[in-house]
C-alpha cells in the first residue's frame, strides 16, 4: 500500500487487555481536575504546568487549541476544561522526536507503533526530509526545503496539480497568507478540515439564513428557554461548554438532549472550580434525553415542527415579513406520518410530542447541534429542518434564541472566514483581488474526498498539509494511503509526530512549527495571531512558553518564506511577516468585516464578525428572507442482518490525537479496538462481552473489513453500533459523502459484524 515496501497506514492491533466498569454519571468534578494536573505535570512537570493553565484562554494569553467554545467576557482564573489542559500539555513537551530519534526508527518501524505511541515522543525539533527510495528521515535546512518545494512547484507547471490542505489549528494570519499565496500562484485547491466536518452547516445555513455561521452570542445561553443539543457530546468534545448550560439551567432554561447515546456530560455535572468553593453538590442538566436511532435526526424534527403547527406555536408575524417557503414546508411535514417517524426515528410519538411541548412553551430556543448531524448522507437537509423548527417560532435575530454550530477545532471556521475555502464566491474573490493586486483564479478547488481522488488518479505532483493529521483523519483509509503515495512530494506542517508522516509521497517533508502555547519573535520583536471563536468572535493570542527548540518557525513565516522562494511577484512576503501588524493592514482591506482589524482586535476580548441574521434579522439570501427548505424524510432501512455504525471519540483524545487509551465517563479503559452495541442484539447473537469479532463495511456493491474488535454492551438503539475513530476509518467509503456538502458519512457506515475469519456473502 505505500511506495516504500512495509509501512503500516492502518493503526496496529491492539493487545492491551481490555478494562470495562460502569459508565460515569457525573462529568467534570474532581476526576477531571486530577486528571488534569497530572497530565499537565506528566508532560510539562510543575512550573510549565502552573504558567500555561493560569495563561489559556485568558486576555493576555493564547487561546486554547483544544476546540472552538468561545470565552465568557470575565474569565476565571483557570479558564480551561479537562481536554483543554491535555492539549495543552500535550503541545509543551518536551522535543523528543529529533534528528537521533529518526536515525534510530525507520518509517516502517514507526509504522508498526501505535498511535499513542507516536503522540507520546514529544515534539518534532527540526526539517526533516525523506529521500525518494530511503526509509529514515533526514535533517534539511530550511531554505533547501524551500527550495524543494518551490522547484517541485516549477516543474509541475500548472498550479493545480499542487493541493494545499488547511487543519483548523492554523491562526487567522497564517491561513491568509496560505491562500493568498495558492491563489496567487494560480489554484483554489485548498481543501481543509471543514470538508470533514462543519461543511453541511455551512452549506445548510448558507441556504436557509444567508450565512453559513451560527446565530447565536454566548450571553444568548443566560436568556433561553430551551437548549436543543443535538448529535453533540459536549463532556468530551466541548467541556467548557458545559457551564455555559448549567447557567442556563440555573436561570430557569430547560434542556434537551439528542443522541443515540447517553452522553454524561448532558446527564449532571460538576465544576472543578466548585470544590475550591467548599461545594460539593452536582447538577442535572438535561430534562429530557431523546435517544434518536442514528440517521433518525430529520424523522424527529418532522415530528417536532408537527407539534408546533398543532400548538400553533408559530411567530406568524416573523413568518410573514422574513421567511419564504412556509406553505411548501407546512404540506411536506403534514404529509409525513407519524407512523413513519416513529419507525425512522426510534422514538415514540409520546416522547416526541413531549419535547416538542416544552418547544411550544419556548419564547427563545436555541439549536446546538455537531458531527451527529453533519456526518450523514442528508446532513445538509436534516440542518435545514432544524433551522424550519427554529424559524417557525421566530428563534432567530432575538436574544436567548438562534443557531448554534458547534465547532471543533479552535479557528476552523476563522480559517473560512479569511479565505481556505476551494469554493470561494465572486464577491470575496473581487475584495481580495482588489486589496491585494492579483487575479485569482475562479475554478473551483477540490475539497478533500476530490484530493483523495485526485492524488490517487496520479495528477497531484504536491501535498502540502498546514497542521494535521490528514490520512488518520479522513475517510476510507487504504484508498487516501494509496493516494498519498503517488504524490511526488507531501509537506507536513506539524507540532508533533503522526501517521501521515510515514505514509507519503515519493520524497517527504516535516517543517515544524510552533505551537499556540509557544512565544513568537520576529524582526520586529514578540507577536500575537489572532483566531475565530465558534460565534464568530475575533481576538488575540500570544504564547508565553521558550519553544522546545531553536530550529521552530511560525506557520505565517512559513508561509511567507514558501510563497518567496516560489512566486515569482512583486510582493514582499518576508517583510509581512516581520511585524504581523503588516498582515492584519492588508487583511483590513481585503476582508469583509476586518476594518480596522489592528486597533479593534487589541480591545478587550476582541470584536465580533458581522452577521446579518443576529445583528438585524436580516437574510444575505437571494430573496433577501429566511428559507424554509423542504426535505422529504431520508431512506433509513438497512438490509439483511446488518447494523448501522458511527464513529465516536473517547475521552482521551482530541479528533486523531489520542491522549491515553481511556473513555472514563463510557467506562471503557486500555483499548480503543472496541464495539459500543446493543444488549438484546448481543444476545440474539449468543454473543457476551469482550466477544471479538470483525467489520465489514458495505457500501454500493463494495466491502472494506477490519478485524479483531472486541464487543461492549452498551445503551445504545437497537440495529445500530459505535466505534472510535481513526482506527474505524478505514471501514468509511470514500464515495460515501453528504448530499451538496461532500462530506464524508461517518456517521452512517452500513456493517456487518462476522466471527474472525468468516467470509461475507458481498466480498466474494
Amino acid at each position: 500500500m505505500s511506495v516504500r515496501k512495509g509501512v503500516h497506514a492502518i493503526t496496529p492491533p491492539d493487545d492491551n487487555y481490555l478494562k470495562i466498569k460502569k459508565p460515569k454519571s457525573i462529568a467534570a468534578g474532581i476526576p477531571a481536575a486530577t486528571s488534569s494536573m497530572l497530565h499537565g505535570i506528566k508532560k510539562m512537570g510543575v512550573t510549565k504546568t502552573i504558567k500555561t493553565l493560569t495563561t489559556v484562554n485568558q486576555p493576555t494569553g493564547f487561546d486554547c487549541p483544544g476546540c472552538a467554545w468561545p470565552d465568557p467576557e470575565h474569565s476565571t482564573t483557570f479558564e480551561f476544561c479537562e481536554n483543554g489542559a491535555k492539549a495543552v500539555a500535550d503541545e509543551a513537551m518536551k522535543g523528543g522526536v529529533n534528528p537521533k530519534f529518526f536515525s534510530k526508527y525507520s518509517v516502517q518501524e514507526l509504522s508498526e507503533k501505535s498511535d499513542y505511541w507516536l503522540n507520546k515522543q514529544g515534539r518534532i525539533t527540526s526539517p526533516m526530509i525523506l529521500p525518494k527510495g530511503k526509509n529514515f528521515y533526514e535533517q534539511i535546512s530550511w531554505d533547501d526545503a524551500f527550495n524543494l518545494i518551490s522547484s517541485r512547484i516549477k516543474d509541475s507547471d500548472n498550479p493545480d496539480r499542487s493541493v494545499f490542505y488547511t487543519s483548523g489549528r492554523t491562526s487567522n494570519e497564517a491561513a491568509f497568507l496560505y491562500q493568498l499565496f495558492a491563489r496567487s500562484l494560480g489554484t483554489n485547491n485548498m481543501p481543509d478540515c471543514s470538508n470533514m466536518c462543519h461543511e453541511s452547516s455551512g452549506r445548510g445555513l448558507g441556504e436557509a439564513i444567508g450565512i453559513g455561521k451560527g446565530t447565536v452570542t454566548l450571553d444568548d445561553f443566560n436568556y433561553a428557554d430551551v437548549i436543543l443539543v443535538i448529535g453533540q457530546n459536549p463532556g468530551t468534545n466541548h467541556p467548557r461548554m458545559l457551564t455555559a448550560l448549567r447557567d442556563a439551567k440555573r436561570k430557569g432554561a430547560k434542556i434537551i438532549h439528542v443522541n443515540p447515546l447517553p452522553e454524561t456530560g448532558l446527564v449532571r455535572f460538576k465544576h472543578p472550580q466548585d470544590y475550591m468553593k467548599l461545594s460539593f453538590g452536582s447538577e442535572q442538566l438535561a430534562d429530557l434525553h431523546l435517544q434518536v436511532k442514528i440517521g433518525g435526526d430529520a424523522a424527529l424534527m418532522h415530528g417536532l415542527t408537527k407539534v408546533q403547527i398543532e400548538l400553533d406555536a408559530l411567530d406568524h408575524d416573523f413568518i410573514k415579513k422574513s421567511t419564504d417557503g412556509f406553505e411548501l414546508m407546512l404540506n411536506n411535514v403534514a404529509s409525513t406520518s407519524w407512523k413513519n417517524i416513529e419507525q425512522d426515528s426510534g422514538l415514540t410519538r409520546f416522547q416526541i410530542e413531549k419535547a416538542g411541548r416544552i418547544l411550544a412553551q419556548s419564547k427563545a430556543s436555541i439549536a446546538c447541534w455537531a458531527m451527529g448531524l453533519t456526518q450523514h448522507r442528508n446532513g445538509v437537509a436534516v440542518i435545514q429542518e432544524v433551522c424550519n423548527l427554529m424559524l417557525l417560532g421566530g428563534h432567530v435575530g432575538k436574544q436567548g434564541a438562534g443557531l448554534c454550530p458547534v465547532r471543533g477545532h479552535s479557528n476552523v471556521q476563522g480559517d473560512r472566514t479569511v479565505g481556505i475555502w476551494e469554493r470561494p464566491s465572486e464577491s470575496f474573490l473581487v475584495r481580495l483581488d482588489e486589496a491585494c493586486g492579483i487575479v485569482s483564479p475562479r475554478e473551483h478547488g477540490v475539497d478533500v474526498v476530490e484530493a483523495i481522488k485526485q492524488m490517487r488518479a496520479g495528477d497531484v505532483d504536491l501535498f502540502f498539509c498546514m497542521g494535521g493529521n490528514f490520512l488518520s483523519a479522513t475517510p476510507d483509509t487504504l484508498a487516501t494511503a494509496d493516494g498519498l503515495t503517488k504524490v511526488k512530494l507531501t509537506v507536513q506542517v506539524s507540532t508533533k509526530l503522526n501517521r501521515s508522516h510515514l505514509v507519503t509521497g515519493e520524497t517527504a517533508l516535516i517543517l515544524p512549527c510552533l505551537g499556540r502555547t509557544e512565544i513568537d519573535i520576529q524582526k520586529s520583536g514578540e507577536q500575537f495571531v489572532t483566531v475565530e471563536n465558534s460565534m464568530g468572535i475575533v481576538h488575540m493570542s500570544q504564547g508565553g512558553l521558550k519553544p522546545v527548540s531553536n530550529n521552530l518557525r511560525s506557520e505565517p513565516w512559513i508561509v511567507a518564506s514558501l510563497a518567496s522562494n516560489s512566486l515569482d511577484d512583486k510582493r514582499d512576503w518576508l517583510q509581512l511577516v516581520e511585524n504581523y501588524d503588516n498582515i492584519r493592514d492588508l487583511m483590513s482591506k481585503a476582508l469583509h468585516g476586518f476594518d480596522n482589524y489592528n486597533d479593534r482586535v487589541r480591545q478587550d476580548n476582541g470584536f465580533a464578525l458581522p452577521n446579518p441574521p443576529r445583528d438585524s434579522r436580516s437574510f444575505n439570501t437571494p430573496n433577501g428572507k429566511a428559507q424554509f427548505v423542504s426535505h422529504e424524510l431520508p431512506d433509513v432501512k438497512i438490509d439483511g442482518d446488518k447494523f448501522v455504525m458511527m464513529t465516536i471519540r473517547s475521552h482521551d483524545q482530541y479528533n486523531t490525537t489520542i491522549y491515553d487509551l481511556h473513555d472514563r465517563y463510557r467506562g471503557v479503559h486500555g483499548n480503543r479496538r472496541v464495539v459500543l452495541m446493543n444488549a438484546s442484539d448481543m444476545t440474539d447473537r449468543g454473543w457476551k462481552t469482550r466477544h471479538i469479532v470483525d467489520i465489514v463495511s458495505h457500501f454500493e456493491g463494495e466491502t472494506r473489513r477490519a478485524d479483531g474488535w472486541q464487543i461492549i454492551a452498551y445503551d445504545i438503539p437497537r440495529g445500530n453500533i459505535a466505534t472510535y475513530f481513526p482506527e474505524s476509518n478505514v471501514l468509511v467509503p470514500l464515495d460515501s459523502t453528504a448530499a451538496k456538502s461532500n462530506t464524508p458519512t461517518s456517521k452512517w457506515i452500513v456493517c456487518s459484524l462476522l466471527e474472525p475469519g468468516q467470509s461475507d456473502s458481498e466480498e466474494e
